[in-house]
């Protein structure tokens, strides 16, 4: 499977939001912002674009793990959560940080490509 196909699978993402639409749980809504994700099963696939969403991966995965640790730690020391509950929130947390953060450094990846902003020394 090329890796194109994969990061369109993640716009699958977006049918969690029908547990908010059927249900009273509104939060799951957001997921719906994952739908854009089906975009790369129908743009070609090139080295640049790629690159972009290796780097918003891991972006957002640092960023997820630093938030987890953050969360956790704090709703354990600070906020007098249980250590389970302290997990918890700390997943949430890192796990919401981790794809706000992938979504916005993709967004910013492309709208530098398409605007034709980029660091290459060529165009300097």
């Amino acid at each position: 499977m090329k890796r194109q196909r994969l990061y369109g699978l993640t716009g699958l993402l977006s049918l969690l939001g029908f547990i908010g639409v059927f249900s009273e749980e509104r939060a799951f809504l957001a997921f719906f912002a994952f739908a854009v994700d089906f975009e790369y099963f129908f743009i070609p696939s090139d080295e640049m674009a790629e690159a972009c969403a290796n780097r918003a991966a891991a972006l957002g995965f640092h960023f997820g793990m630093l938030a987890t640790a953050a969360a956790g730690l704090l709703g354990f020391f600070a906020g007098g959560q249980a250590p389970r509950e302290a997990l918890l929130t700390g997943f949430s947390v890192g796990w919401a940080c981790a794809a706000a953060v992938h979504a916005l450094a993709t967004a910013w990846f492309g709208i530098r490509e398409r605007w034709g902003l980029s660091s290459d020394s060529e165009s300097d």
